[in-house]
């Protein structure tokens, strides 16, 4: 059975990384919203689809198209006349979009072959020229082809994307526990000193960045002394930092799924938590 200083300090240290975590997803979140970055992922994944890089042939149509960007005029020439990126396609969407773009004359299925096979792009051509002879006149089948695979790209968009804001997930992690002075080793060896310190942490209030921020300020973090002097203490702390910018990486909902369950562990075995943290 655990003891009580084991719980308190997996409670402490959990809460921080949760904390650090919902720190830096909000950061990230505004940023990527601010610059769009979503939008412009996928409209860079959408023309290394279509093998339009120029934004001038399939990608500068399908953008074009009512159902792609609905709340656009329908006549950018450039990338940059596009307004209201979406963020998101719907593979159907696409599917619908593709072959509007393709036809010269729409829901004539069966001109539809001489309009595949008049797509200048010969390695573009290859793949609905396929689907087009596979589907045997049946344009849903078509039409569901053309979506999987637009769904397959998409899958290995959101994994560039998803490695891209991991890492600046870590950088903005690491800058926050470098501001902050949240070391992973200097918490942990003052909450096992110390482990009332972490007696009253729950998670009632912590929904946005300011109530992590709020709450983390409780623990043993911060500078006692800045700027720090240079040597083996300051390495310490950098790779302390390093530890701490990991583990904001899993997430908060992955920390504060691990603390609850830890919580659950304290009330059972020492009873009602206390309500307030010790001032230090």
């Amino acid at each position: 059975m655990f003891n009580s200083t084991v719980l308190e300090v997996a409670v402490g240290m959990v809460f921080c990384f949760a904390a650090v975590a919902l720190i830096v997803s909000s950061i990230y979140e505004a940023i990527a919203s601010i610059f769009g970055l979503r939008s412009k992922t996928l409209l860079t994944g959408v023309k290394a689809l279509l093998n339009d890089d120029s934004f001038s042939d399939l990608a500068r149509g399908i953008y074009n198209h009512a159902l792609i960007n609905p709340r656009a005029s329908g006549t950018a020439e450039t990338e940059d006349d596009l307004i209201n990126l979406p963020s998101y396609i719907d593979a159907k969407d696409f599917s619908t979009a593709l072959l509007d773009c393709i036809q010269s004359g729409p829901g004539d299925f069966t001109k539809l072959g001489d309009d595949i096979e008049a797509i200048t792009d010969p390695q573009l051509k290859t793949l609905p020229k396929g689907f087009y002879v596979h589907a045997q006149g049946d344009a849903a089948v078509l039409h569901q082809k053309l979506a999987t695979w637009f769904d397959g790209s998409m899958d290995r968009v959101s994994g560039a994307y998803k490695r891209w804001s991991q890492l600046w997930c870590f950088l903005i992690g690491l800058l926050i526990a470098a501001l902050f002075n949240i070391d992973t080793f200097h918490l942990f060896s003052t909450l096992w000193a110390h482990p009332s310190l972490a007696a009253g942490l729950d998670t009632v209030g912590m929904e946005h960045a300011s109530d992590a921020m709020n709450h983390l300020v409780a623990l043993p973090v911060g500078w006692a002394t800045f700027p720090p002097e240079f040597g083996r203490t300051l390495f310490i702390q950098l790779v302390g930092w390093l530890v701490t910018a990991s583990a904001a990486l899993f997430g908060a909902p992955f920390w504060f799924d691990i603390l609850q369950q830890i919580l659950k562990i304290r009330v059972r075995g020492t009873g009602s938590k206390p309500g307030t943290i010790p001032t230090t």
